[in-house]
Parts: C-alpha cells; structure tokens; sequence
C-alpha cells in the first residue's frame, strides 16, 4: 500500500493510462456498503421458497429468479434507467439490480471523440467514474428524502470489454447472477 500525507492509501483500481472516458464497453458492479440487502430480496418465479409468499409485484430477470424489490430497489432501477437522460453519451445494454449489488454494461458512445486524457485523480466529468458517482447520488438522494438508512460501498469494480465473446459472457454472466445468487444464500 501507498502512503499519503503519512496515511495508507489504498492504489486506484483504475487501469493505468486508460481513458475512461473514451468510447467502449465497460462492465461495472457496484455494492452496497458491507452488502446488506437494501434493494429487495430473490424470490423464485415470484414465490419466496422460504415463506411461500406468492406475489405479483417482482421484477424478472430471467427464468430461475427474479427480485422483489423493496422501494429502494424500485428507485435503484428507476435510476439507472435514467442515466442516459443526464448523460446523452451512454447507452445502457445488459443489468441487473441485486439485493446488495448491482451489475450493469455501460456503453459510452461518442463517435467524435477523439481527445484522449489519461485517467488521473481529481474532478472528472463525463467519464465512467461520473456516470457512476450521478447513479449513487441519485439513489443515496432518494433514500435521504425517505429518510431510510443506506449506505454505498465507497467504490465500484468495472472492466473493459474488450471483444464480442467477452460481452455476451458477461451479459450470460448478469443473466444468471439472480439464480446464483439464490443457491450461494440457499446454501450459508
């Protein structure tokens, strides 16, 4: 670990010398802070196994699992489905909202671009780490208003999709994440 101003400093888990606001695919998970459950939980085909609780109101997310939000959760996909309206430049492929973490493909898509600045520390705007930093924003506002307890984890993992075969296994990889998800808590 590095030191600053005489205190450990965790490095960037940034790749070096990468533009993250560059055109391309990035693959980013985001947790809530020490993963607690805040967005709903996964109930199987909209019954929750253990409480047999049938309901109508959960989100699908594919055959085996699906989520029932909590009002948190509805707010954390309303969100994210907003993020191209205040950055014009993303599109938004392949995600899920977890109940402790969400996945999600981000494409930044400016086809004039062509101003590359290495990823540095400091202020940045319209870039991977601004989209991200407006979605929690969003999500820690509405949670503020509703004066629920929420907290972030302070950052997210991303990765660059770098070819065709590697993003569709990671959107297979989001598909199956809610059925996963259910079997790793099934079996704690």
């Amino acid at each position: 670990m590095e030191m600053f101003k005489s205190k450990y400093r965790i490095p960037p888990a940034r790749l070096k010398n990468w533009d993250y606001g560059s055109p391309g695919l990035y693959f980013v998970t985001i947790n809530t802070k020490n993963r607690e459950s805040y967005f709903g939980e996964i109930v199987a085909n909209g019954v929750e196994t253990q409480n047999f609780v049938e309901t109508q109101n959960f989100v699908e997310t594919q055959n085996f699992a699906s989520l029932l939000p909590s009002p948190l959760g509805i707010i954390a996909r309303q969100s994210w489905n907003e993020i191209p309206d205040h950055f014009p430049f993303i599109e938004l492929d392949e995600y899920v909202i977890m109940p402790d973490h969400v996945h999600g493909i981000v494409l930044i898509n400016k086809p004039e671009y062509n101003d590359w600045h290495v990823n540095k520390f400091g202020p940045q705007s319209k870039n991977l780490g601004s989209v991200i930093r407006g979605f929690k924003v969003g999500v820690k506002k509405y949670a503020l208003e509703d004066k629920t307890y929420f907290e972030w984890q302070s950052r997210y993992y991303d990765h660059i999709i770098r070819s065709e075969n590697e993003l569709n296994r990671i959107r297979e990889y989001i598909r199956q994440n809610p059925s996963k998800y259910k079997k790793r808590i099934n079996t704690k």
